[in-house]
């Protein structure tokens, strides 16, 4: 069994000086190698890096190809057994590594698994990218185990119990070498945003399954690259949605599913237009122009497409309605699984 622990950076020089220490402080070599991507950082984070660690192998890309291009680019070549894809802006904490690969070891079915994740700048309460595991509802929308939509949960260990999940989080992601590989890898058109749940949807239809390890613990800064008021992140979340949702599911739920989210995604825009938030009215416009450009040839997999409403982690209900009309803001009040 062979680990590699790999760190996307891009011009976060101040994160790697801040985690990094804490990173290799808490992962034994002996146990997993660190390795460093950088995505062609124009700042000195590449100067510090080989200065202060000097023994960490550093994979350098003369672009940037973004997280799933990046990660792509990193782990095609590695001998490893598991890799974990960690964000930059992470803090782990004594021990956050050994449980997840314990468990992956222990049931060969998981093809990716994460961590328990909370916020960095409130310990106590659940960050958004992940929180305890993830879950799309029925018209695709993702949320998670302590997060609805943009209201984070305060973690009283009510979601203490390792499960299975339908996505396990970019932020800190451990992936089955040999299930990275059958499912594609991460889909570099995405670039940022949504790959790692497009990932772990491919691998459950490859006969994979997802995990959340509550065991481990880490700690994550989040919007370290694309912070939510930029226009670039919705673009992407957007767009990536649409071209999840159109590759992976089968025709008929397909069929069903689509015209919803397109009209949903009407709404959204309008609700920006009212607000006055014209550049992001603006970027759910191109995130869809982008989506219907991309269609040709989309659908191409050698995977098979298996029933949406029957694999793991798929709420049965609208989580969007249950939100926004029933205000529901608490995964444990949600009543659709």
């Amino acid at each position: 069994m062979s680990t590699a622990v790999v760190i996307l950076n891009w011009n976060n020089r101040s994160y790697l000086e801040r985690f990094l220490p804490i990173l290799v402080e808490n992962t034994p070599r002996e146990f997993a190698d660190l390795i460093v991507v950088d995505n062609a950082s124009t700042d000195d984070s590449i100067d510090w890096l080989t200065k202060n660690y000097p023994d960490i192998r550093l994979i350098r890309i003369a672009k940037n190809l973004g997280y799933a291009g990046g990660y792509n680019i990193a782990l095609k070549g590695l001998p490893h057994d598991y890799f974990v894809c960690i964000n930059s802006d992470v803090e782990v904490t004594p021990g956050w590594i050994q449980p997840l690969i314990r468990r992956m070891e222990e049931n060969p079915s998981i093809g990716a698994c994460m961590p328990k994740i909370r916020a960095l700048d409130d310990r106590k309460m659940f960050e958004y990218a992940g929180a305890a595991g993830g879950f799309l509802d029925c018209w695709g929308y993702s949320f998670c185990r302590g997060r609805l939509f943009n209201v984070n949960e305060k973690d009283e260990g009510q979601y203490d119990t390792p499960s299975f999940v339908f996505w396990a989080s970019g932020a800190c992601l451990v992936v089955r070498a040999k299930a990275f590989r059958q499912a594609g890898g991460f889909d570099a058109r995405f670039f940022a945003h949504m790959e790692e749940i497009d990932l772990c949807w491919r691998m459950q239809n490859a006969d994979w399954t997802i995990f959340c390890e509550t065991d481990s613990v880490v700690y994550h800064m989040g919007a370290g690259s694309l912070a939510s008021e930029n226009p670039l992140k919705t673009y992407l979340n957007f767009r990536n949605n649409l071209l999840m949702l159109y590759k992976n599911l089968k025709r008929t739920d397909l069929l069903m599913i689509l015209p919803i989210r397109l009209m949903l995604d009407g709404i959204a825009a309008g609700r920006f237009l009212i607000k006055g938030q014209i550049s992001h009215f603006l970027a759910i416009f191109k995130a869809h122009c982008s989506f219907y450009t991309s269609i040709p040839g989309m659908r191409k997999s050698s995977l098979p497409r298996k029933n949406y409403y029957l694999l793991t982690g798929v709420y049965k209900g609208s989580a969007v309605f249950d939100f926004f009309m029933n205000d529901i803001q608490r995964f444990s009040d949600l009543k659709g699984f």
